[in-house]
């Protein structure tokens, strides 16, 4: 496929729903654009068995000592960088375990740099500052699933064992071509011709929600639907950890606070010594035994 033949993307033809969105009501602009949104999540949906899929493997890659690394330019690149940034406050993960790279560097995530997508050079020496190795997963993100700079990136993450996953919103594209596991919701024609910060953008986000939030569930980060590794950097999230704390246990917030701060404000390790009624160092030993996985842990000391 010729990647400048933009007439065959789906991402870039006309959307016979609007083309008359710039002389209706703005109840009904807002209308068209909502009724195009909602075919998002169906072509989400239909990509579900490979999201599964890609969210075992980067479980057992991260096992091994990987990272989940993104790589995309644009809004696309800007996504991935939004997804990775927020993992360390909500699952107490090191910044180094998921993270962004963007065409263009950081400048480009606030102000737009579009030619730096035409290079697979500079996507490659992005990853190589960044150590990467068989281990690692590095996810591909390109609306149009043309974008040379991560056709780059995916070649050269082939090219040491990485594993490798697109998420494109064109079906049997360049970049899914050099995925091994392909993710590609078509969302069908923007609303407005080719703005693909918009439908696409918002199944991509869905597709980074699920691989993020899938992983750090499998990884033990999730105690029932409860955030059990949430950091309390500030007074919102001091008065959440009490709160699951309480909610995870049964106890009120006031003895919650007690066990966090015995516990150096670990949410986990305090909601397993209330359950398991362990002290702090055996109750500690036994969760590093079971991987931080609370369940697992319980199920170990019945």
């Amino acid at each position: 496929m010729d990647r400048l033949n933009l007439k065959s993307l789906t991402t870039e033809t006309r959307n016979e729903n609007t083309m008359d969105i710039d002389r209706v009501s703005t109840k009904e602009m807002v209308k068209k654009i909502n009724d195009e949104d909602k075919k998002v999540a169906l072509a989400v949906e239909k990509e579900l068995p490979q999201i599964a899929e890609a969210i075992d493997e980067i479980v057992a890659r991260i096992k091994k000592g990987g990272r989940l690394i993104y790589i995309g330019a644009g809004t696309s690149g800007r996504l991935g960088i939004l997804d990775a940034s927020e993992c360390p406050p909500t699952y107490g993960v090191s910044e180094e375990l998921v993270q962004g790279v963007i065409a263009g560097g950081q400048e480009a995530i606030f102000r737009a740099k579009e030619g730096a997508e035409d290079s697979k050079e500079l996507a490659v020496k992005d990853l190589k500052e960044r150590d990467l190795n068989k281990n690692d997963v590095v996810v591909g993100l390109a609306a149009s699933g043309r974008t040379p700079y991560v056709i780059g990136g995916l070649e050269y993450a082939n090219s040491i064992d990485a594993l490798t996953i697109s998420i494109t919103c064109n079906a049997d594209s360049a970049v899914a071509k050099e995925a091994k596991i392909a993710i590609s919701p078509v969302v069908g024609p923007e609303v407005v011709t080719g703005s693909t910060r918009l439908k696409s953008g918002t199944a991509q986000k869905l597709v980074l929600n699920m691989l993020s939030t899938g992983t750090m569930i499998k990884l033990g980060k999730v105690y029932g639907n409860l955030m059990v590794d949430v950091q309390s950097t500030n007074e919102k999230l001091v008065e959440r950890a009490k709160k699951i704390v309480s909610e995870a246990t049964g106890i009120d917030t006031e003895t919650a606070a007690v066990y966090l701060k015995e516990t150096d404000s670990n949410v986990k390790l305090a909601i397993f010594m209330i359950l398991s009624k362990l002290n702090k160092n055996d109750a500690k030993e036994i969760l590093d035994e079971n991987d931080g996985y609370i369940a697992k842990a319980l199920n170990s000391v019945k």
